[in-house]
């Protein structure tokens, strides 16, 4: 059962006792990310995040560290486009000291100087790391082929150059305009009760911060092709479908979609694309979520002889899946393997906080396992068919990286 409460400065806290297990796991979310930035501070965000950890009017950097280290604990944070999250697990023992140190952290960060520019020197190799993995970033440059100047289409990291200009007040002014109450969501799942939810109220319950109206601009899908010529042994290819948003009514049909196109071992594209011709050894399709639109990708990475083969090879998959439409057999296993991942996701007190925090932040609603299941369940084959045409027949975009950053012969 989730419980909960919302405080009076609008802090909302959700809490899921799970009585069979002996550990805790805590998460504090706010509803901005790299969508929230502009062209000056792109990067903000991640950066906070970092920064975090770097020390508070109590504890240094190390001393963060320790509190969790020396109980056995995990503590780390992540940015998205539309979310940031902050998170410890810990046993339940020691749920109030990780909740405390968390509170520290979110409101006595001091952003020294010092710490600062050791930071920025990290989120620079950071980004360097990133630039030198050619299938992670041809999915960033995906996304600004589809959004091009919208903020959905800026690369959470930042870059060199806007990082060069934060400071101390630039994160101020930035958690004073959207760290503010209302935005926040307070997580708890694991071995502990309702009466915690007081606990949590405490730190988080009074604060007031600005009030900046948050206004989301509705992006537009465009139908773009990047390519990047670098060094790589392969090429890697990535084609982008204008997908839903979150929450939208006909979610499961298109879970059900890609599970069947690309997102397992059985899937269509890796039967065909690896298994039959031999062409990748990773190729697979995801949908990616967002408050008012969404993508389907696909991706495959091969060697750049091979990349007109491996594009036609897919679009021949689509053209098949479009013509002939699913079997009953590939609708039953997609929709047992999402009920699987479903369940098997409830065993770590990680995933469920995880769940129940974006469930409040993105849809301030919380579905029962069992009307998931329903909902699963009444997913057909025509509904999935006819997502297949909505999605399929439209315009796409393009991403490349390949040695000679040479698109497919039919893009050119």
């Amino acid at each position: 059962m989730i419980k909960k409460y919302t405080c009076q400065n609008g802090v909302r806290i959700v809490l899921e006792n799970i009585p069979t297990v002996r550990s805790v796991a805590i998460g504090v979310w706010i509803g901005t990310g790299s969508r929230k930035e502009d062209e000056t501070n792109n990067g903000v965000s991640h950066f906070l995040e970092h920064m975090f950890f770097k020390g508070t009017k109590t504890r240094n950097a190390r001393e963060i560290a320790e509190s969790f280290d020396s109980i056995g604990g995990q503590v780390n944070a992540f940015t998205s486009k539309e979310y940031t999250c902050y998170y410890a697990k810990v046993l339940d023992a020691h749920a109030p000291m990780a909740l405390e140190v968390l509170a520290d952290m979110f409101f006595n960060s001091t952003f020294e100087e010092k710490e600062l520019q050791k930071e920025k020197n990290v989120v620079y190799e950071e980004i360097k790391m990133y630039d030198d993995t050619p299938d992670d970033i041809v999915h960033d440059l995906l996304s600004q082929a589809i959004y091009e100047k919208h903020p959905l289409g800026y690369p959470i990291l930042g870059t060199e150059k806007t990082l060069a200009t934060f400071n101390g007040d630039t994160l101020r002014e930035y958690m004073f305009d959207y760290y503010t109450p209302e935005n926040v969501v307070i997580s708890i799942a694991g071995n502990i009760d309702e009466t915690f939810i007081s606990e949590a109220e405490k730190y988080f319950g009074n604060y007031e911060a600005g009030k900046r109206k948050q206004e989301l601009t509705i992006p537009t899908f465009h139908a773009n092709n990047i390519a990047r010529k670098k060094e790589t042994e392969q090429a890697h290819l990535c084609l982008g479908f204008n997908g839903l948003p979150v929450g939208h009514k006909d979610m499961y049909s298109l879970i059900s979609l890609n599970n069947i196109l690309g997102g397992s071992m059985s899937s269509r594209l890796f039967q065909d694309v690896r298994e039959q011709k031999g062409l990748a050894y990773s190729i697979f399709s995801y949908h990616s979520a967002f408050q008012d639109s969404g993508i389907v990708t696909i991706y495959g990475g091969t060697g750049a002889n091979q990349l007109d083969e491996l594009y036609e090879t897919i679009q021949t998959s689509l053209a098949t899946l479009k013509r002939e439409g699913i079997m009953e057999k590939e609708l039953y296993n997609s929709k047992e393997q999402l009920k699987g991942s479903l369940m098997l996701s409830l065993e770590s007190t990680n995933s469920r906080m995880s769940r129940n925090g974006k469930n409040e932040l993105l849809l301030s609603k919380h579905r029962s396992l069992d009307e998931i299941v329903e909902q699963i369940d009444r997913v057909s084959k025509d509904d999935v068919n006819n997502m297949a045409h909505q999605i399929f027949t439209n315009k796409f975009s393009v991403s490349l990286i390949s040695p000679d950053g040479i698109l497919p012969k039919t893009l050119q």
